[in-house]
């Protein structure tokens, strides 16, 4: 089923109205489709160079809108979501998560959980389902989403901008590394950040 899916977001990628498709992907997978919307960006980016920031625009708002989604479900609809949890074997590490997001302020739970995507990986929508779930403050975790989503989807949009058909096939044969590297960087970027805005407060 997933060879499938992958294959067709690729088919999706080449389609005249493929940054529609886009959209509709990276809704969905913030909150239940199994297939990042990075498979479709890097060929999309590759074969429409000029386009590489309104595609890194649109991944990254249809991403959070559909990260909302995926709060909404863990707010309001527990048993989908954990439906959802157990299908990508995330249950029991939902208490984990839940630990994490409780016990610590907004910031530090994001680094928490981005360390544990970093290694797990840890998909996107596993941690909007189980911050609805828990009832985690939403604006902080929109505004957390939009960083750390548009900082994994500009690096991606960047890269296939840059080096095109040889990034591509570093991510196939190293995709799971890519994440966890990605993952990494973001962590350590927002850690700067926070230190920087910390320093002049």
């Amino acid at each position: 089923m997933f060879k499938s899916l992958y294959k067709k977001c690729l088919d999706l990628a080449a389609h005249k109205s493929s940054k529609y498709y886009l959209a509709i992907v990276s809704f969905i997978e913030s909150s239940f489709f199994p297939i990042p919307p990075d498979v479709m960006v890097i060929p999309m980016v590759i074969s429409k160079k000029n386009d590489f920031i309104k595609i890194f625009l649109i991944t990254t708002i249809f991403s959070v809108l559909g990260g909302m989604l995926g709060y909404l479900i863990g707010a309001f609809f527990f048993e989908f979501g954990a439906h959802i949890m157990s299908f990508y074997g995330y249950e029991d590490k939902l208490s984990k998560i839940k630990e994490n997001l409780v016990n610590s302020n907004g910031f530090y739970a994001w680094l928490g959980v981005l360390f544990l995507a970093g290694f797990t990986p840890l998909p996107y929508k596993v941690f909007t389902i189980a911050s609805g779930l828990i009832g985690f403050n939403f604006l902080i975790f929109v505004l957390i989403s939009l960083i750390s989503r548009g900082l994994r989807f500009f690096i991606i949009s960047y890269l296939s901008y840059k080096f095109g058909d040889l990034f591509n096939e570093y991510m196939d044969k190293h995709g799971s590394k890519w994440f966890t590297i990605v993952g990494i960087l973001i962590v350590i970027i927002a850690l700067i950040i926070y230190l920087i805005f910390k320093s002049h407060v």
